[in-house]
């Protein structure tokens, strides 16, 4: 059994979905056919289905790249061979307005877990082919702007008295910002497995998050579900 995730060994499925809240977790495995409980323990709530007569898991994985990279692990030590993660970010960009979605191509290492893990020069990359069947299956939201590139993982989620690294990112190009990302492609790299990521802005990272921050809209909502179906079709399709 995995210690955290508490799954049984053989009851995963090789396909996995990972999302911060467990809530989320459970909302998406409710899309699949065949639905079972694998397992819930802390923030880590496991359900099993079929999508288009594929196995897929659903996972939890918390919020903030130590508990979540946990997560990660377990999964590859449960035979995970492809994860796609469905989260929210900040974005940079006035232009990428809530309710939009981002596939993230590489993730910019700002959070402390993947450097206790690899080099400072290690990339933090997300998967080929994962991007490439993320991209395709996009089309699922039509009409909803879908930006592909570059993300920052952070641990901080409100400031305190050291500035974040909003700006020079924002100027590198870098497109959202979120909580989880590095820490899932360093260890997919680490583990043999292929990872991506699809993420709902739900706000823009470089505002006062204490003041305006509200990821309770109904374009945010549809963001979510959106980026479900197209995470679900994509790793069905790899």
């Amino acid at each position: 059994m995995l210690p955290n995730l508490k799954i049984a060994s053989g009851d995963l499925p090789e396909r996995v979905i990972v999302c911060g809240d467990p809530g989320r977790s459970e909302q998406i495995a409710g899309m699949l056919g065949e639905t079972r409980v694998l397992a819930k323990n802390r923030e880590y709530h496991s359900y099993a289905g079929v999508w288009n007569g594929t196995a897929v898991a659903v996972v939890s994985h918390g919020v903030g790249a130590p508990g979540a990279a946990v997560c990660f692990e377990e999964l590859a030590m449960g035979g995970a061979s492809s994860i796609i993660r469905v989260g929210t970010a900040g974005s940079y960009h006035k232009e990428v307005v809530p309710g939009s979605l981002v596939i993230s191509t590489a993730a910019a290492r700002c959070e402390g877990l993947t450097h206790q893990l690899v080099p400072a020069g290690f990339p933090a990359l997300a998967d080929r082919d994962v991007v490439d069947a993320l991209v395709r299956a996009s089309g699922l939201a039509e009409g909803t702007l879908v930006k592909t590139g570059i993300t920052l993982t952070l641990d901080a989620f409100y400031t305190g008295v050291v500035p974040f690294p909003h700006q020079q990112y924002k100027e590198a190009g870098v497109l959202a910002a979120e909580m989880e990302n590095a820490a899932l492609f360093v260890i997919a790299a680490l583990r043999g497995m292929r990872a991506g990521a699809i993420l709902a802005v739900d706000g823009y990272a470089d505002a006062d998050l204490r003041e305006v921050y509200n990821p309770h809209t109904d374009a945010v909502s549809k963001a979510v579900e959106l980026e479900a179906a197209i995470a679900l079709a994509a790793i069905t399709a790899l």
